[in-house]
């Protein structure tokens, strides 16, 4: 029975506590806005960074990548 009344207790704590953020932001007055940041004049260098991707080239080889690429006709002469 104590245990009941204890958590019906402690659990309103966070509700009220809700109640009263609530209730102080209503409550507060806006802050007048910030005048505008001067933008930064970017110097004249090359960009910092990783190199642009460049594809490699395909790998030649047989089946398992050893030994020449096999020669296959682009189309075979049907007769």
């Amino acid at each position: 029975m104590v245990e009941i009344v204890f958590l019906m207790l402690v659990l309103k704590l966070p509700i009220l506590y809700l109640i009263a953020v609530v209730y102080w932001a209503v409550r507060a007055e806006p802050r007048p806005a910030e005048p505008a940041a001067l933008p930064v004049v970017a110097e004249d260098r090359p960009p910092v960074g990783p190199k642009p991707f460049r594809p490699r080239a395909p790998r030649r080889g047989g089946p398992h990548g050893r030994g020449r690429p096999s020669r296959r006709p682009d189309r075979v002469a049907v007769r």
